[in-house]
């Protein structure tokens, strides 16, 4: 008879009678698989070991794969954040996150001596690239992120650009509704800027009004911009420059005001990252000006299309942040959430000028 039919037939003597005698001595768990041999008849019994076996396996790694991440104790402990320098070198009051922002956890210093123990530094770039401050002196603490704060795109980053002359002024232009049709708002004008060259070609196809040092004055007051493009249709919402990520004010303005932006700066895709697809209208959509200067007028003229590229305002609502302090505590707050893991820019020129 073979070895698995002798099993088969005889079941619980085959497995307990060559270690009856020893079995006293055995280790509990292997007292407990014979027990488990000897009380069943089914082949499955081997299956189920095995099972047993593999799941104590993985049960033995899990803890150490999950002390690598950071414990809801770290997650939930306060952490510091140093300003390093102020921007522009203007002194400004520290925010408490929690009762401003409603943001826990963060502490904001901007007392140097907190450095050693500080869980982030924040380094605004501009006086750093002119040398009025320096960076903190290495070796840098473990674990401490440093955090870079620009204000300005690559191309403008600590270059004065000058003003120019202003442009002759223009009477304001309105559409059926009694808007304005197209405004623009700009303060520092070149030649050589992208959106200067774009101005004057799409100048010729539909009428502009442009404000600030560069056209008529601004109307005065702290919200004189957002007050002055609720007047109008669309609005030249144009860096300048382009780069990823350099969205500045422009847009937001053009946003809080209602007014449909038409910008011009970094792709539709890294538009589409903060907006729905419709709320702007990008200028690489249209393979020259007058193209986008058609569709403008046709939108003025068509409440209908107009609709298309305002009815998400239905579904989201703007928030502007508050200079400094709100970004400030938000950095914190990012600080917070990913602690115990670093994140590194091998390369912030070639990130930077992206």
């Amino acid at each position: 008879m073979g070895l698995w039919a002798r099993w088969r037939t005889r079941g619980r003597s085959f497995i307990a009678t060559p270690r009856a005698a020893s079995r006293s001595g055995w280790p509990l768990w292997r007292k407990c698989c014979v027990c488990v041999l000897e009380r069943t008849r089914s082949p499955a019994c081997l299956l189920a070991v095995g099972v047993v076996f593999l799941l104590g396996v993985c049960v033995h790694f899990l803890p150490e794969q999950i002390a690598a991440q950071p414990s809801p104790t770290e997650e939930a402990s306060e952490v510091t954040l140093l300003i390093w320098n102020h921007p522009f070198g203007e002194y400004r009051q520290l925010p408490d996150c929690l009762e401003l922002f409603h943001i826990e956890g963060c502490k904001l210093t901007d007392d140097a001596r907190a450095y050693p123990h500080a869980d982030a530094v924040l380094v605004h770039h501009r006086e750093v690239a002119t040398g009025e401050t320096d960076l903190p002196a290495a070796p840098r603490p473990p674990q401490q992120k440093w955090i870079w704060m620009n204000y300005e795109s690559p191309t403008h980053t600590g270059v004065q650009v000058p003003n120019a002359q202003p442009l002759s002024h223009r009477s304001l232009r309105t559409t059926r509704s009694g808007r304005g049709l197209v405004s623009w708002v700009i303060s520092n004008w070149s030649e050589t800027h992208a959106r200067v060259a774009f101005y004057y070609k799409l100048r010729r196809y539909i009428p502009i009004d442009v404000f600030g040092s560069a056209g008529r004055p601004l109307p005065k007051g702290s919200n004189s911009v957002v007050q002055l493009l609720r007047g109008y249709m669309f609005y030249l919402a144009m860096e300048n420059s382009q780069h990823t990520d350099y969205i500045t004010e422009k847009l937001w303005n053009a946003v809080a005001a209602g007014t449909v932006p038409v910008v011009l700066g970094p792709s539709r895709k890294n538009y589409e990252r903060f907006l729905p697809p419709h709320a702007f209208i990008h200028v690489e959509d249209f393979p020259t000006a007058r193209h986008l200067a058609r569709y403008l007028l046709m939108l003025s003229r068509s409440p209908l299309q107009m609709k298309r590229h305002l009815s998400w305002r239905g579904d989201y609502s703007l928030h502007q942040p508050t200079f400094w302090e709100e970004h400030y505590c938000t950095a914190c707050r990012a600080v917070r959430k990913r602690r115990g893991r670093t994140d590194e820019v091998a390369d912030l020129t070639e990130w930077f000028l992206s």
